[in-house]
């Protein structure tokens, strides 16, 4: 009799999530928008916080809407590679970085070739209080606590969490269903260091916050083995 507690020795799953590295050299062949509406489907399945899903996607596969964004991408790639991309991260030696900057570079200089880009979208609602219940909820939390999450950098950062929260698990069931369907894709957020650029490019109103660019096409190279750090590096068990 099989135990129930075993666990499968290569579930597909666990296959596809240890090969889904970031592919930025991107085929310009056309990507059927059957399998984009697959992606986004995926995306859509992803847990969304208190069920809002208040979630929207651009798809941009227009060659002429690409060419526009082409030198906003540019300009964020080389405001990047000026600063914080400046530097191999602790840990990565400077041979394995300069492939990544090669890669990110390429991507830069063919991106008006991306056959398709996939834009999270999102705009958290206004929340519902009322005055008895936020006397409950200082009550709950305690006057110090209650004092903390009142201070504005305390709501900023739990606002921006709790958007972050409802969209990036969508990001990336869309990122594992581009993996499985054989399709190259990468999440990016150097955008934002021109979102107004890019909201104005794309039509996005000005309430509706973006989240990621994400290039999606046919890889040019071969998916493979991710290198990141092992568990025992990364778990602190019942405490820090």
């Amino acid at each position: 009799m099989t135990d129930a507690r075993e666990v499968p020795e290569d579930p597909s799953l666990f296959s596809t999530m240890s090969t889904m590295r970031a592919m930025r050299r991107i085929k310009p062949d056309p990507v059927p928008e059957a399998l984009l509406d697959q992606l986004v489907q995926a995306a859509v399945w992803g847990p969304s916080g208190g069920n809002m899903q208040c979630y929207e996607y651009v798809v941009v596969t227009d060659r002429r809407v690409m060419a526009r964004l082409a030198p906003l991408w540019e300009r964020c790639v080389d405001a990047y590679l000026a600063t914080t991309g400046k530097h191999a991260p602790e840990g990565m030696d400077s041979a394995a970085y300069g492939r990544m900057v090669d890669a990110i570079t390429y991507q830069r200089d063919h991106f008006e070739e991306t056959p398709a880009l996939v834009i999270p979208c999102y705009s958290f609602p206004p929340p519902r209080v009322d005055a008895e219940g936020m006397r409950v909820s200082a009550e709950a939390l305690g006057p110090v606590a209650a004092a903390r999450q009142a201070e504005p950098s305390t709501q900023i950062r739990f606002h921006a969490l709790a958007e972050g929260s409802c969209v990036y698990p969508g990001v990336q069931n869309l990122l594992l269903a581009a993996r499985g369907l054989g399709l190259a894709a990468n999440i990016t957020i150097w955008h934002l260091m021109l979102e107004q650029e890019w909201k104005a490019e794309l039509g996005i109103p000005e309430g509706i916050n973006t989240f990621a660019v994400i290039p999606v096409g046919y890889p040019v190279g071969n998916f493979g083995p991710v290198r990141r750090r092992s568990v025992r590096e990364v778990v602190h068990r019942d405490a820090w």
